[in-house]
C-alpha cells in the first residue's frame, strides 16, 4: 500500500490542504494517516475550494469503514485500495466521488549528506504495480535489517557513515560480482582501507615503540619498511602485515625480555631489591560535603547608589546578610539581613541595574547600577543563594540549569571537563565571584560519543565533584546510538524529581537510523514541568529543509511528558523546555568572508548569515523558542589538537567537501507565558581541543513551584474556585468547512473539559476560518484546589479540533497569572506541529473564594 502515489503517510494537514488547493480540480484527494487515532487514516477530498476530511477507522476484524453522514450505509473494506476504488462512485456518503488522485511530492526534501545517504534506486527494475505482489526484498536487504538491529551507540559516527555508504550504495556491486564468480570483494576492501586509514599510523608509531624497547634488551624485531600504499587492496595488505607483525612481536617480547633479565641477574649477581612499602594513596576526589553547605568567601562589588552615590556592597553568603559601605559618608557599614530583603528586580531595558525591595513593598525601593551587566548578574545570583540557603521556605521559590552541548567527534574526552561545567570560555561567561557556584540541575548533551553511558556519566560526576565538593544524583540518562543525554540534581532536590520520562526518535535515512535524531529527558521539580532534548540534525549546508523536517519530527514523535498531553507536541507540554545539540544548521557565506568576520569579532553581521536564524525568522523552524545572544565564535570545525585555526577542507572518498565555520552546536529553549526565565550565561570552551566541535554552554535562572496543598479544598462544604470563559474567537488556517470545538487541558483542572460546538463561523479570508464559542458554548473549568497562591503559577493548554476527524487545527499556553480577579482578556497565537496556525483570544473570570486570594511575593521579578 506504500506505494500508491495518493496516499501521503504522515504528511499534517496543513500540507495535505495545501497540496489539493494546488491540485484545484472538485473530486481531487488524497489518504494520509490520521493525527488523532493511531492506526487511522483521514480521506481529505477537495469541492467547490474547500477540503472535506473523513475519518477511516479500522474495526476489531482489521476491516477498513469511512465514517459519513448518518443514515448512509457503512461499507466495509479488506485493504485501502479497494477502500479508495469503491468510493471512486456517486452516492456513497461522500460530498463528491474520489476522482482525481493526488500523487506524493517528488521532491520531500528528505535529502541526504554524504554519511546519510539513502539507498538508490534500482534503475533495471520496472516499477511494480500498486495493485501487484510485493516486490522480492533487494539481496542486501537482510543486511541493512541487521544493521539497524545492531547497538552501535559506541561506534564512531564516520564508520557508521561508510558502513551506511557500503552497505546501500557498494555492496549490491559486490553481490553482482560475486555471482559473475569474483573471488574477492574490491568495494569492500575500498570501503576498509578508508575505515583503517588512522589505524595505520597508530600501528606505525606503537610498532616504533616496540622495536625500541625490543632493541634495549637486543630482541631481534621485524622492522618494516614503510612505504605509501597504492591503493586499497595493497593499502589494507599492507595493514595486514603491520597487524601479523605486532602481534608476533607482542607475543614473544615478554618471554625474551624475561630471558634477559635473567641471564642479566645471574651473570652480573644483580640482587633484586625489595621494594619499599607503598605510600598511602592520595584520595583521587574530593570527599562530598554532605548535610552542611559550602563556605563561601565575601563578594563585594562597586555600584552606583540612586540618591545615595558610590558604595560598596557586599555579600557574606554564609552569615546571610548585605553590607552597605558609604565611605564618602559618617554613616558607617549598614548591615541588611537575607529575611528584610523581600524582592529583586531586574531592569532589562538597563542590563547594570537592579531595584531591591527591603523591609517592606511600601518602603522605597533601593536601585543600583552595577559596573557590568556581567557584575549584576553575579550579584543577584549570589544574593539569591543567600536567600535560600537561609529561607524558612520548604521549597525554593528558583533553581539555576546548566545546559551543555558537546559534538564529541568519537574521540575521548579530556581528563577534566571543569571549564566546560563552569562556563569558562568565550562569549557571555559568569562572573569570578560565581563561576565556581554549583547548579541545582546539570543536563549535558554529546553527539558522536564514544564513551558508554556508566563510563561518561561517571566521567561527568567526577567533573562535578572536583570542585563544588557535592555528590550529584542522575536523575535519568538516555541513549540513541552515540547520542547522549543526562540530567544530574543536587542531592538535597532527589526528593523533589518525579515522573521522570526518557525516549528517543531516529531522524537518520528516513526515519529509520538512529545516526541522526534525538534523545530526550522529562520530569517535575516539585510542581514545575522540566524537559530536556539533546539532537543531532542532518549535516551538510544545502540540507536546510532537511533539518526543518528533523525538528519537527522530533517535535511530534519524541514522546516525553505526562501522557494526558499526547494531543499537544512536546513544546507545550512542559513549564520549561530546553533544547540542545548539534543542530548543524551552517552560514551561507565564502570562508574567507567568515573568517575575516571572526577576526573582527563582528558575530552581529556572520548571524545575518546563519540558516538557524534565518528559518527562525522566517518561522519555519524552532518556532516561539528563544535563544541568547550569541558572542563567540564559530564552534565548528575546527582542527583537532588547538582552536587556533578552522579545518574547513574535509577530505572524503567521494571528493573534498567543504564546511565552512559555523554555529552548529546550539542551545535554545521554550517557557510557558508570564514564567520566570532568565539566561545568564552562553558560550563555549576554549580549551577543549580534542574534537572538531568545541563545547557550548548556557546557565539559567528558572522560577519553580512546589506541589501546593491544601487544607480546606479536601472539605465539600467549603466554597471553591471556577474559571469561567466569557467567550472566544479563533482565526484558523484551513480550507475546510467544518465545526469545531475546543479541549481545555491542565494540570490544576479535575478532567479535560470540551466546548460545544462553535456557534458562528465566517470566512473572511481565504484559506482562513474566523470561528467564535459563546458564553453557552463553553464549559465551567473546576480547579483542583481553590488558593489563588496555587492558581497564578498555573496554565491553560487550549487545542481547536474539527468536529470531522477530531484532529487538533491548533494548540496554545495560557497563562492564569494574568487573568486572576474581574474579567480579563488573552490573546495568542495557535500552532500545529511547530507551524503557526493562527490566533486565539477570550475572555476569562476567575472566581476565587474571598478567603483564598492571599498570595506570596517571589523573591525574584523583571521588570
Amino acid at each position: 500500500m506504500a506505494t500508491a502515489a495518493w496516499y501521503h503517510r504522515d504528511i499534517s494537514r496543513v500540507r495535505a490542504e495545501d497540496l489539493l488547493a494546488r491540485a484545484g480540480r472538485d473530486g481531487s484527494y488524497l489518504v494520509r494517516d490520521s493525527e488523532s487515532v493511531p492506526g487511522a487514516y483521514a480521506l481529505c477530498l477537495l469541492f467547490q475550494r474547500h477540503v472535506h476530511t473523513y475519518r477511516i477507522l479500522p474495526d476489531a476484524d482489521g476491516l477498513l469503514a469511512v465514517q459519513t453522514t448518518q443514515g448512509v450505509q457503512v461499507n466495509c473494506f479488506r485493504t485501502l485500495e479497494d477502500l479508495v476504488l469503491g468510493y471512486q462512485h456517486p452516492h456513497k456518503g461522500l460530498v463528491t466521488p474520489l476522482l482525481y488522485a493526488v500523487p506524493r511530492d517528488t521532491d520531500t526534501g528528505d535529502e541526504s549528506s554524504d554519511d546519510e545517504k539513502p539507498p538508490p534506486a534500482p534503475v533495471s527494475l520496472n516499477t511494480v504495480p500498486f495493485t501487484g505482489p510485493p516486490a522480492k526484498p533487494a539481496p542486501h536487504a537482510p543486511f541493512l535489517d541487521k544493521l539497524q538491529e545492531l547497538n552501535t551507540s559506541s561506534t564512531a559516527g564516520e564508520v557508521i557513515g561508510l558502513l551506511n555508504d557500503y552497505l546501500f550504495s557498494e555492496l549490491p556491486l559486490d553481490i553482482e560480482n560475486v555471482q559473475k564468480g569474483a573471488t574477492t570483494l574490491c568495494h569492500l576492501k575500498r570501503t576498509l582501507g578508508t575505515a583503517c586509514q588512522g589505524l595505520n599510523g597508530e600501528i606505525d608509531l606503537t610498532l616504533s615503540s616496540l622495536e625500541t624497547l625490543a632493541k634495549v634488551f637486543d630482541h631481534p624485531s621485524c622492522s618494516l619498511t614503510h612505504t605509501k600504499a597504492q591503493g586499497p587492496e595493497i593499502e589494507i595488505d599492507s595493514l595486514l602485515c603491520k597487524i601479523s607483525a605486532l602481534v608476533s612481536l607482542l607475543s614473544s617480547l615478554e618471554k625474551k625480555v624475561l630471558k634477559a633479565l635473567q641471564d642479566a641477574v645471574t651473570n652480573h649477581n644483580l640482587a633484586v631489591q625489595p621494594n619499599p612499602p607503598p605510600p598511602e594513596p592520595t584520595p583521587t576526589s574530593i570527599t562530598p560535603v554532605k548535610n552542611h553547605a559550602r563556605q563561601l568567601p565575601v563578594h563585594s562589588f562597586q555600584v552606583k547608589m540612586v540618591r545615595y552615590g558610590r558604595q560598596t556592597v557586599s555579600v557574606d553568603v554564609d552569615t546571610g546578610v548585605l553590607l552597605f559601605d558609604r565611605k564618602a559618608s559618617s554613616f558607617g557599614i549598614e548591615r541588611v539581613s537575607h529575611d528584610r530583603i523581600l524582592q529583586i528586580v531586574k531592569f532589562q531595558s538597563s542590563p547594570a541595574k537592579v531595584r531591591m525591595v527591603v523591609d517592606s513593598h511600601h518602603s522605597t525601593p533601593r536601585e543600583m547600577v552595577f559596573e557590568s551587566a556581567r557584575k549584576r548578574d553575579a550579584f543577584c545570583q549570589l544574593l539569591q543563594l543567600m536567600k535560600n540557603r537561609h529561607s524558612q521556605l520548604s521549597e525554593p521559590d528558583m533553581v539555576s540549569v546548566f545546559v551543555g552541548s558537546w559534538n564529541m567527534g568519537g574521540s575521548p574526552p579530556p581528563r577534566s571537563l571543569q571549564s566546560w561545567v563552569t562556563c569558562c570560555g568565550l562569549g557571555h561567561t559568569p562572573d569570578e565571584s560565581t563561576a565556581l557556584l554549583p547548579h541545582d540541575i546539570y543536563a549535558l548533551g554529546t553527539q558522536e560519543n564514544a564513551q558508554g553511558e556508566r563510563e561518561w556519566t561517571e566521567h561527568v560526576k567526577a567533573t562535578l565533584c572536583s570542585y563544588t565538593h557535592i555528590d550529584f544524583k542522575q536523575v535519568a540518562v538516555q541513549s540513541l546510538w552515540n547520542m547522549r543525554l543526562a540530567v544530574f540534581v543536587k542531592p538535597e532536590h532527589e526528593s523533589r524529581i518525579s515522573h521522570v520520562n526518557t525516549a528517543s526518535v531516529k531522524t537518520g535515512l528516513g526515519n529509520t537510523l538512529g545516526n541522526k535524531g534525538a534523545v530526550g529527558i522529562s520530569f517535575l521539580f516539585g510542581g514545575t514541568s522540566f524537559g530536556f532534548v539533546n539532537c543531532h540534525l542532518t549535516s551538510g549546508s544545502e540540507k536546510v529543509l532537511r533539518r526543518n523536517q528533523n525538528f519537527v519530527d522530533i517535535l511530534r514523535l519524541l514522546s516525553l511528558g505526562d501522557k494526558q498531553l499526547s494531543a499537544f507536541d512536546i513544546s507545550l507540554r512542559f513549564t520549561h523546555l530546553f533544547w540542545c545539540g548539534d543542530l548543524n544548521y551552517r552560514l551561507d557565506l565564502e570562508v574567507q568572508d567568515i573568517l575575516k568576520h571572526v577576526s573582527k569579532r563582528e558575530f552581529e553581521e556572520l548571524m545575518c548569515a546563519d540558516q538557524l536564524t534565518r528559518e527562525r525568522h522566517k518561522r519555519k523552524a524552532f518556532l516561539n523558542f528563544k535563544e541568547q545572544k550569541i558572542a563567540f565564535p564559530p564552534t565548528y570545525r575546527y582542527e583537532r589538537g588547538s582552536r587556533d585555526c578552522y579545518l574547513w577542507q574535509k577530505y572524503k572518498t567521494s571528493g573534498v567537501r567543504v564546511n565552512v565555520p559555523s554555529w552548529c552546536d546550539r542551545i535554545l529553549w521554550k517557557s510557558y507565558p508570564e514564567t520566570h526565565i532568565i539566561c545568564t550565561a552562553y558560550g563555549c570552551t576554549d580549551d577543549i581541543f580534542t574534537s572538531d566541535h568545541s563545547p557550548v554552554f548556557a546557565t539559567f535562572q528558572v522560577g519553580v513551584t512546589s506541589q501546593f496543598s491544601s487544607k480546606t479544598d479536601h472539605n465539600s462544604s467549603v466554597e471553591k474556585a471556577w474559571i469561567e470563559l466569557e467567550g472566544i474567537e479563533a482565526i484558523v488556517r484551513t480550507a475546510s468547512k467544518a465545526k469545531f470545538f475546543i479541549e481545555f487541558h491542565s494540570t490544576c483542572l479535575e478532567e479535560t473539559r470540551r466546548s460545544s460546538e462553535n456557534d458562528s463561523q465566517g470566512c473572511d479570508v481565504p484559506g482562513f476560518l474566523k470561528l467564535g464559542w459563546s458564553f453557552k458554548q463553553l464549559p465551567k473549568l473546576l480547579p483542583i484546589i481553590s488558593d489563588m497562591e496555587y492558581l497564578q503559577d498555573q496554565h491553560l493548554l487550549l487545542s481547536v479540533k474539527s468536529c470531522d476527524g477530531f484532529e487538533s487545527y491548533g494548540e496554545c499556553s495560557v497563562a492564569l497569572r494574568s487573568l486572576a480577579g474581574a474579567s480579563e482578556q488573552f490573546e495568542t497565537f495557535l500552532s500545529h506541529r511547530g507551524e503557526e496556525m493562527g490566533s486565539i483570544r477570550g475572555r476569562v473570570r476567575i472566581h476565587v473564594p474571598k478567603d483564598r486570594r492571599g498570595t506570596r511575593k517571589k523573591t525574584y521579578d523583571a521588570s
